[in-house]
């Protein structure tokens, strides 16, 4: 019914509006079962089963569906970098506190929320002075978290050593961070463990640590531009810096959509994403363009904790849960084919040689 109390006018194949599944009584129309499958096009993954309860005799329904409401909302960002105070070869006269200013006063043009930093100690006890890094993080409003000591593979490290080198971390987060939330760990090289036993016993760890997990669901391998870009400023070749940036934003841009087909694949909506970036010198040199892109691309930038709100990251609140923290496993457990992703740029590792 509509709001004058009247029957919603009958829709045809072709008319039937993206945010608004219509499904029609078999008695009224005499439904095509082409037609039901064109409506089933329409509706997420998830509620397609619901179809056949829907198509009831004598009556007619026009379902607003989860997928078309979200459809009007723009999809959201939280921004995540690691690796604090120093990742990757810094191009010549660049210090870390130079690529930690360009970085934060990019945040701060584009308005974004506080961004959480991922610190690994162990810099700052080769070049004390690195430390500045963290201080200006913390005094521009951002909060940091956990990515361990050393940046150890939990992979290739046993459980008791990992958690040592992580426990190793806390005090340089806990007297820079008094009063706010530095509980949250980022896995570094996302392994999480080669076995379940070890997945599950380091979860237990930072349960009883007071943690939460800071997931990835969006990345395009970043880290990977930092090195060129730090050979080809040293030979001054401009012309190699341009096509550099040129792939970085085209990487960054495929990610996006890439990561969004998978979201709609597994929920018919855009969960919010949460991106990984790393505190490098081209990082930082791109980060204006790279914000404008995800702002041209309709993202609404948000903090770590509100993205993590969403249902879907469940498992990396509440570490007892075994459910999928990324979207990649999520299409594995639904035993789902991976869409192939754009080539990477390929020729990074040859450029200014």
């Amino acid at each position: 019914m509509n709001n004058n109390g009247a029957a919603p006018s009958r829709m045809t194949e072709t008319s039937v509006p993206l945010s608004c599944v219509c499904v029609i009584s078999v008695q009224e129309t005499k439904l095509r079962p082409e037609l039901i499958k064109s409506v089933a096009k329409r509706l997420p993954l998830n509620l397609r089963g619901l179809l056949p309860a829907l198509v009831i005799t004598g009556m007619s329904f026009c379902i607003a569906t989860a997928w078309g409401q979200v459809a009007s909302k723009p999809p959201q960002l939280a921004i995540t970098f690691d690796d604090l105070p120093a990742h990757g070869p810094l191009p010549p006269g660049e210090t870390r506190i130079e690529v930690a200013a360009k970085i934060l006063r990019a945040m701060h043009d584009a308005k974004l929320p506080p961004i959480y930093g991922f610190v690994n100690g162990v810099a700052i006890s080769k070049n004390p002075g690195d430390a500045a890094v963290l201080d200006a993080w913390r005094d521009a409003g951002n909060p940091l978290g956990n990515h361990g000591w050393s940046h150890l593979n939990l992979n290739q490290t046993s459980a008791s050593d990992f958690e040592q080198d992580v426990a190793r971390n806390e005090p340089v987060l806990s007297e820079r961070t008094k009063g706010a939330d530095w509980h949250w760990f980022r896995y570094p090289f996302l392994a999480e463990g080669e076995t379940p036993e070890k997945r599950t016993a380091f979860r237990e760890f930072l349960s009883q640590n007071g943690y939460k997990v800071a997931a990835v669901t969006m990345s395009f391998a970043d880290y990977e531009w930092n090195e060129p870009y730090a050979r080809c400023k040293a030979k001054g070749d401009a012309a190699a810096i341009a096509a550099l940036g040129e792939s970085y934003l085209k990487a960054a841009d495929q990610s996006a959509d890439y990561y969004r087909g998978l979201s709609q694949t597994l929920f018919g909506r855009d969960i919010p994403y949460v991106l990984l970036m790393h505190i490098g010198a081209f990082d930082a040199e791109m980060l204006p363009k790279l914000l404008s892109l995800y702002k041209s691309k309709g993202f609404q930038f948000v903090t770590l904790q509100d993205a993590e709100h969403d249902e879907f990251y469940r498992s990396s609140i509440d570490l007892g849960l075994a459910a999928p923290d990324s979207l990649e496993r999520g299409m594995a457990e639904r035993h789902l084919p991976l869409p192939s992703r754009p080539a990477a740029a390929t020729q990074l590792e040859s450029l200014c040689r």
